[in-house]
């Protein structure tokens, strides 16, 4: 891992923590490095955290494709797995906490809306293959993806999961499953 990375990973350790209110020293302590040292790689809290909402999101997309790429799943279940795909890694981070960002720092919250609405080509692609396979009902792909794409929003918009200490985890597996019931062909 190169210092850039590894900043990003303690960043996302210390955000799971802590929420927004982390500062630089904590991740400084946390990686047992200067602030400094951290300063020379990125300007500013801001700056660091755009990159950690990119390097998460990019994680993300490298976790669809090993979902893409598995033989062994059926194209339902690529299309389960990847509507609510996890890395590994960033499965204990409370996303809930993204909901404070619209107010506080609003560009970094137009990077996360910018990411949730781009990169579909590979979950549209997969629901297509299902249409042609007969696995998936005909469905107006717009408007699934709007569907998901509108739940996500939601929770990052609003203190509702944490109200109701639902985990952003389990929230998509809920939104997921239910999408995936409407959609795919039952026997």
């Amino acid at each position: 891992m190169d210092l850039k990375e590894t900043i990003l990973e303690g960043t996302i350790g210390i955000f799971n923590e802590k929420g927004l209110k982390f500062t630089m020293d904590d991740i400084a302590e946390s990686l047992k490095i200067s602030k400094k040292t951290i300063y020379k790689v990125f300007q500013n809290k801001e700056e660091l955290f755009l990159a950690m909402v990119d390097y998460m999101f990019d994680s993300i997309k490298a976790s669809e494709r090993e979902v893409l790429e598995d033989e062994k799943l059926s194209t339902v279940e690529k299309i389960h797995k990847i509507l609510g795909v996890m890395p590994e890694g960033y499965k204990d981070v409370d996303f809930r906490q993204l909901y404070l960002l619209k107010g506080k720092y609003p560009q970094i919250y137009k990077q996360v809306e910018l990411r949730l609405e781009t990169g579909w080509e590979m979950s549209i692609a997969l629901i297509e293959q299902g249409i042609e396979e007969g696995c998936i009902v005909p469905v107006k792909i717009p408007v699934l993806k709007m569907m998901l794409e509108a739940s996500l929003e939601q929770f990052f918009q609003r203190d509702i999961l944490i109200r109701n200490e639902i985990s952003y985890k389990d929230a998509l597996c809920e939104v997921v499953n239910i999408l995936m019931e409407g959609i795919k062909v039952h026997p």
